[in-house]
C-alpha cells in the first residue's frame, strides 16, 4: 500500500501477534508504522496452542488471511483424560466441545499464528528485528539498544506481559500484576506418546501435564500447569530454575509424565511463566499506549489472551483512524470500548483456571466426568450445557467488535502531528 506523505509515524514494540495485526491495521487506515522485535527473526520454534474465538476470527476474516488460519489449525479432535491415582481413563470428542463453546473457532500454534499476521503487511511496514527500546523522552526522541535514535509520533507497547514499554512509560507497573496462584510451562519435544490429532492429560489436585501434536508439526507439545499459594522465587531467564521448579512440582504424577520431564534438560524450546493478570485502570500514558497482554493479559493459558489481543489492535486502530490521528481522543476511545472486554476476558481467566487446575479431588473428577458427558450427549444439549456451566464460553460469544472504515483524515486531524518533522513522541 502506497503510504501518503506526511502520515503519523507510529512505532509499535513487539512481533508476535498483536503487534502484526496493529500494523496491518494501521496501515490500512493510511497510517506510516515500524515496528520493533527483540528477537532476531519471528519465532519460529517452541511456542504453544492458542485459541482464536469469534471476534477474532472474524477479524482475520476482514484481514484475508482465515483460509490460511484454517489451514494451520492444530486439528486435535479428541482428549483422553486420567486422573491422578486412576488407571482407566476418559475419552473425550473435542470437536464437540470446540463447537459447544464458541460459534467459530479455531485452534493454532501461536508461532504459526504470527507469521501469518506477519505476511498480511510485511510489505507496508518496516520492521526491526533484533533491537528493543530503551528510552522514550519527551522529546519525542526513542532511543534503542543497537539503532540510533528516532522520532515517532505515537509509541505502542505491544510486547506481551512482561511489556518493555510498560516499564517505560508507567510509574512502579509492577503493582498492577494480579498473580492468581498458578504457573504454566510449554516445552518442544519429540512425539514420543505418537499423538495424532488427540489431546493427552494427567490430571491431579493442583497440577495438569498434557501433551499434544499437529499434524504439520514434527515434534509435540508438552504442557504443565500447577498451583502455587505464594509467588515463587525464579527470573524469567532463569531457565535451569524453571525446570527445577518443574520438576518439583509434578514429581511422582505419573511415569508417562516423568518422560516428559526427561526431556526439560533436552528440548530447543522452554517457555514458564506465572499465571498473572494485568489490572489496570487505564493503558495509556500521554502518547504512548498498550495493546493485547502489554496493557491487560487476562492470564496466560487460561485467559483467552490471544483473542482479546487480536481484538485490541483491531479497535486502537480503528480509533485511531476514526479520530484523524488525534489520540487524545483516540486513546480513551479504545480505552472505552476495550474496557467491558477485558473486564470479561479477567473473570473468564479465573473461571478456566479453576476449571484446568482442579483445587480438590472432586473438582478433578468433575473436569474429567464433564468432559465426558459433554461430549457423549448430542450436540444441541451439550452445547447448551456448556454454555450454562463455562463462563468463557458466555463471554466471547457476547463480544462485538464495531465495523472501522479507513478514514482520509488519518493523516491529520487535531492530534495529527506527522506534518512537522521536529514533533513528535511526548509522554504527558
Amino acid at each position: 500500500m502506497k503510504r501518503r506523505r506526511g502520515a503519523l509515524r507510529i512505532l509499535v514494540s513487539g512481533a508476535s501477534v498483536s503487534g502484526p495485526v496493529l500494523a496491518y491495521w494501521l496501515t490500512r487506515h493510511g497510517f506510516c508504522v515500524t515496528v520493533v522485535e527483540r528477537a532476531p527473526a519471528l519465532r519460529k520454534t517452541g511456542g504453544h496452542a492458542v485459541d482464536l474465538f469469534r471476534p477474532a476470527m472474524d477479524i482475520s476474516e476482514k484481514m484475508g488471511v482465515l483460509p490460511l488460519v484454517e489451514e494451520r489449525a492444530t486439528g486435535t479432535n479428541r482428549m483422553t483424560v486420567y486422573r491422578e491415582g486412576s488407571r482407566r481413563p476418559v475419552r473425550a470428542d473435542l470437536s464437540k466441545i470446540f463447537s459447544g463453546t464458541s460459534e467459530r473457532h479455531v485452534e493454532i500454534m501461536r508461532d504459526d499464528l504470527s507469521e501469518i499476521y506477519y505476511d498480511a503487511a510485511r510489505d507496508d511496514v518496516e520492521y526491526v528485528f533484533g533491537d528493543s527500546i530503551t528510552a522514550i523522552s519527551p522529546d519525542g526522541e526513542v532511543r534503542f539498544e543497537n539503532a540510533a535514535p528516532r522520532r515517532f509520533d505515537l509509541v505502542v507497547g505491544a510486547d506481551g506481559l512482561h511489556s518493555n514499554v510498560r516499564r517505560l512509560a508507567l510509574d512502579d507497573e509492577s503493582r498492577y500484576n494480579g498473580f492468581i496462584g498458578a504457573y504454566f510451562g510449554v516445552l518442544t519435544l519429540p512425539n514420543i506418546s505418537d499423538l495424532d490429532r488427540e489431546l493427552l492429560i494427567h490430571v491431579g489436585v493442583g497440577r495438569t501435564a498434557g501433551m499434544y501434536g499437529a499434524p504439520h508439526l514434527d515434534d509435540a507439545r508438552a504442557l504443565f500447569l500447577f498451583r502455587s499459594e505464594r509467588e515463587l522465587d525464579y527470573h524469567h531467564h532463569d531457565v535451569p530454575r524453571q525446570k527445577a521448579l518443574l520438576r518439583g512440582a509434578f514429581a511422582g504424577m505419573h511415569a508417562r509424565v516423568d518422560c516428559w520431564l526427561d526431556e526439560l534438560d533436552r528440548t530447543p524450546a522452554l517457555y514458564f511463566d506465572s499465571i498473572t493478570q494485568l489490572r489496570m485502570d487505564t493503558w495509556s500514558q500521554g502518547r504512548v499506549t498498550l495493546v493485547g497482554d502489554a496493557g491487560y493479559c487476562p492470564g496466560p493459558a487460561v485467559g483467552g489472551s490471544t483473542s482479546l489481543a487480536v481484538v485490541g489492535a483491531y479497535v486502537l486502530a480503528g480509533e485511531l483512524a476514526q479520530a484523524g490521528g488525534d489520540h487524545k481522543r483516540a486513546f480513551p476511545a479504545y480505552e472505552r470500548v476495550m474496557t467491558e472486554h477485558v473486564r470479561g476476558s479477567r473473570a473468564a481467566g479465573l473461571s478456566a483456571a479453576k476449571t484446568l487446575i482442579p483445587m480438590s479431588r472432586l473438582g478433578v473428577w468433575g473436569l474429567a466426568q464433564g468432559a465426558r458427558l459433554i461430549s457423549a450427549l448430542p450436540a444441541g444439549p451439550s452445547r447448551a450445557l456448556l454454555r450454562l456451566t463455562t463462563q468463557s464460553a458466555r463471554f466471547y460469544n457476547s463480544v462485538t467488535v464495531d465495523d472501522y472504515l479507513p478514514s482520509p483524515a488519518a493523516s491529520g486531524g487535531p492530534g495529527g502531528l506527522a506534518g512537522n518533522p521536529g514533533d513528535g513522541l511526548a509522554v504527558e
